[in-house]
């Protein structure tokens, strides 16, 4: 029945999160008489301190309508082609995990097997060889992807963006209202439930208005106004796995070349995150507070900065996990609302999109579903597991016994689903994408591979192979791989005629 139809959406709290469902809601649901509005207030801030994303935003950017040049401009974007890890197997060491694949996967088995085998014969090229991205951020190059260049690694170059992420919020918030999504601005100070099954109604903001809608999406981050001070849907706190709860962020000059990467250098009880955006460097130190104070963390960061500071510096608190329940009732939360898995690979604009795509997928009518909201929770919880797990093997495959932080992420009983990942690929270097999971066999030998993790041995079929044989493909992909890297331009230069670009 057409009158059980959802007709007002509310979307409590603005920054990325609210305005990227606004922005996607306003264009995938075409019903006129769908009415979206978003409520914020300018006094509550937003967490925005610099992003670093994932290849999958430029999906997101299609959809919304936008133009490449224009949102390198508008948000001060920078290419990146991947991350660059320091510190993490042992201190010193470096490695780069990249968006696309290594080599070629032939006879049906991965690239990976093939070198496993071929690294085993003396003065065998490394690993970084046979990979475009890898050898192009090494020279600070970048190129687009070229589709007409079949049968080629440049047709398949994969690549993401820095920005600032409160520009792109701005931006976001520019495209929703020209679908006709209504900002209101105002704090809300009350939420009204439905006596008889406790749905919420409205929301009652501090100048006296109220809201009510069918849906409501809790964007409010941390604090979960709806879904947990209202509805109490709980978490499950996942800080044993990844125990640094705290940031501190602070933005400095540029210092040097552009780099189309983000660097990630590991501290004795953290990281440190490097984004290079068009204006200026971001920089943050995420540490463990059990291990090191606040000025103690800062005075890392400050030290390690590559130009002067322009900021004052912000510091942030969290707790890694997720919603018990992202989506209950009649609310979904997205955003830090449903949950928080830390920046060290780059997830967290990835996981408000496939929030949005889930819920179009399994978008309500007034019956709100309950196997429909099940449905969404469990996929949610798969999603962030398999991302918890690739994060955690950054941490617990290493050789670090220099602090305490590091002996104990280093002997920490791990998920049974990662320490089976882990277990499979030590005895014979096989890796598997389950469910369409974000990150693939690429991404898990990235890191294994660079933090000094080498299986025994590698898959048997490839024995087939005569010597002769395999020296002969590895050296033909070496080859292409070099012939392609001639396409590529200083990444800087690059960028500024994009940017400049009509």
């Amino acid at each position: 029945m057409s009158d059980m139809n959802i007709r007002e959406i509310a979307i409590v709290g603005g920054g990325t999160a609210g305005w990227m469902a606004a922005a996607g809601l306003s264009i995938l649901l075409r019903d006129p008489g769908i009415r979206i509005r978003l409520i914020e207030s300018d006094e509550i801030g937003t967490v925005g301190v610099g992003e670093a994303t994932i290849p999958h935003i430029r999906y997101f950017n299609q959809l919304v309508g936008l133009d490449e040049k224009e949102y390198l401009r508008r948000t001060n974007a920078t290419f990146k082609l991947g991350i660059e890890f320091v510190n993490w197997g042992q201190v010193g060491d470096r490695y780069f995990h990249p968006f696309s694949p290594y080599g070629v996967s032939m006879d049906g088995i991965h690239f990976h097997h093939f070198w496993l085998r071929h690294i085993r014969k003396p003065g065998a090229p490394p690993i970084d060889d046979y990979n475009l991205q890898v050898l192009a951020h090494k020279l600070n190059k970048f190129a687009h992807p070229q589709p007409n260049a079949r049968s080629s690694p440049l047709a398949s170059i994969e690549y993401a963006y820095q920005f600032d992420a409160s520009l792109y919020g701005k931006y976001m918030r520019d495209v929703a209202e020209s679908r006709g999504v209504q900002r209101i601005e105002g704090k809300v100070t009350d939420v009204r439930q439905r006596s008889e099954d406790g749905f919420i109604e409205s929301v009652k903001l501090e100048s006296g208005e109220e809201i009510a809608a069918d849906l409501f999406i809790d964007c409010t981050g941390f604090r979960g106004l709806l879904i947990e001070q209202t509805l109490k849907s709980g978490y499950d706190d996942w800080s044993n796995y990844l125990p640094v709860d705290r940031a501190v962020a602070q933005g400095c000059e540029l210092a040097g070349p552009l780099t189309p990467y983000t660097r990630a250098t590991a501290h004795e009880s953290g990281w440190q995150w490097r984004i290079p955006l068009q204006n200026r460097l971001g920089n943050g130190h995420v540490y463990c507070s059990e291990y090191i104070s606040d000025d103690e963390a800062y005075a890392k960061l400050s030290s390690g900065l590559d130009g002067a500071p322009i900021a004052e510096p912000r510091f942030l608190r969290f707790k890694t996990g997720i919603r018990k329940k992202p989506w209950n009732k009649n609310v979904v939360s997205m955003g830090l609302a449903s949950g928080f898995l830390e920046p060290l690979e780059s997830t967290s604009i990835h996981l408000i999109q496939t929030a949005i795509a889930r819920l179009m997928t399994n978008f309500p009518d007034k019956h709100f579903s309950e196997k429909d909201i099940d449905y969404y929770n469990e996929r949610t919880l798969a999603e962030f597991k398999q991302v918890r797990d690739f994060l955690i093997l950054h941490y617990c495959a290493t050789q670090r016994d220099d602090s305490p932080f590091w002996n104990y992420v280093r002997t920490m009983k791990l998920p049974d689903t990662l320490q089976q990942r882990i277990d499979i690929y030590m005895e014979n270097g096989r890796l598997y994408r389950h469910d369409n999971e974000l990150f693939g066999e690429h991404s898990w030998f990235a890191v294994f591979e660079g933090q000094n993790l080498r299986p025994e041995r590698y898959h048997p079929v490839i024995n087939h192979l005569s010597d002769q044989m395999l020296d002969q493909r590895m050296a033909e992909i070496r080859r292409a791989m070099q012939k392609c890297l001639e396409q590529f331009e200083d990444h800087e230069q690059y960028l500024k005629k994009q940017a400049q670009a009509n």
